[in-house]
């Protein structure tokens, strides 16, 4: 049993992750998910966590995570106008839909691919905040129809299958269509919700039977884990709302790119070193 001094220094490293992830997903607009998968994968291997399910056990706890970080986060942009309700009801379907089929994928993975898929896309993230230009645009409207639900799906499945935000992949397309940076990044946190709730119940009911799960565990979410980060996202959520809408956040977008790089690159390195 770990002693009480590595106990206290794991929850603390929870509750401050939770923070960071709920500033990073208010300012930059990308899901929080893609800070608290590595923090967790990491952690539960300091520990002993079997490798075949630590990584499962991080996308989950992740996503768990989003009923509340999406919550807060949605509440205080829609405070300030910036979700688009009538988006939401238009996509949010084809947003379901993609979550429970990515999840139910990710579930059936082994852990070194579903660390691999991780890996892969925080590159891509990386790449898109360090070269990214906000002022890009495809067309000035969303596309309409099959193509608007078709990216939906996309998106609510590869953020479902490895525990992501909506805001990730979402913000970055809407951008792209002509929406603003602020509505973009609130419409994303409410994406969130549609991603979490869905995405958590799929892979808690996969990993109900799988005899590897760490303590405490509903099927492969870590309830401490999913307690400890979500208190330190109700308190910091908020802070990074406000930041997003009276800052530009170039200088911390870039430094967070070589996060995102030197995290992929060590969790690459695990898998073939």
């Amino acid at each position: 049993m770990e002693s009480l001094p590595l106990l206290s220094l794991l929850a603390l490293t929870l509750v401050l992750t939770g923070a960071v992830a709920g500033v990073v997903a208010g300012l930059l607009g990308v899901g929080g998910g893609i800070v608290i998968v590595p923090v967790l994968y990491f952690l539960f291997g300091a520990i002993g966590m079997d490798d075949a399910v630590r990584m499962h056990q991080a996308v989950a706890t992740s996503l768990a995570t989003f009923l509340v970080t999406a919550s807060v986060s949605a509440r205080a942009h829609d405070q300030r106008g910036a979700v688009d309700r009538a988006l939401l009801k238009r996509w949010g379907l084809s947003i379901f839909f993609g979550v429970v089929l990515g999840a139910s994928v990710g579930g059936l993975l082994n852990g070194t691919l579903l660390t691999g898929a991780f890996a892969a896309l925080a590159l891509f993230v990386a790449a898109h905040l360090f070269f990214g230009n906000a002022a890009f645009q495809i067309r000035d409207r969303l596309p309409t129809g099959l193509g608007l639900h078709a990216a939906g799906g996309l998106i609510g499945g590869l953020s479902a299958m490895i525990g992501i935000g909506g805001g990730t992949m979402s913000v970055p397309f809407l951008s792209a269509f002509g929406y603003p940076m602020g509505r973009a990044v609130g419409t994303a946190a409410a994406i969130g919700l549609i991603i979490g709730v869905p995405g958590a119940i799929v892979f808690a009911i996969a990993g109900l039977d799988v005899p590897a799960r760490g303590a405490y565990s509903l099927g492969y979410i870590s309830l401490p884990a999913f307690a400890l980060i979500s208190t330190g996202t109700v308190f910091a959520a908020p802070f990074g709302v406000r930041l997003a809408h009276a800052l530009r956040p170039e200088i911390l977008r870039r430094a967070f790119a070589l996060f995102l790089v030197a995290t992929a690159i060590r969790m690459a390195w695990g898998l073939f070193g």
